[in-house]
């Protein structure tokens, strides 16, 4: 069942481009959906940017794995080596 669910989730944007295609024969798409979409991969690309930017370790320090201590969950975090 979860191998059905997974290839129909691969297909959903194919299927929706063909319907797209069908239905919008020799039109083109509208200035409004190019402009959607140029700003969606734009706010994309930013998120993506910030992301690799903000979430990285400072130079010279190395990650410490959770652990279990003292029947408590330490969590991972930044450590000097």
């Amino acid at each position: 069942m979860l191998r059905l669910l997974e290839v129909v989730l691969f297909l959903v944007p194919f299927v929706a481009f063909g319907a797209w295609w069908w239905l919008a024969a020799g039109r083109g798409p509208s200035t409004a959906l190019v402009g959607a979409a140029v700003v969606a991969v734009a706010v994309i690309a930013a998120g993506l940017v910030w992301f690799a930017a903000h979430d990285t370790l400072g130079p010279g320090k190395h990650y410490v794995p959770a652990r279990w201590q003292n029947g408590e969950i330490v969590s991972g975090h930044a450590a000097p080596p």
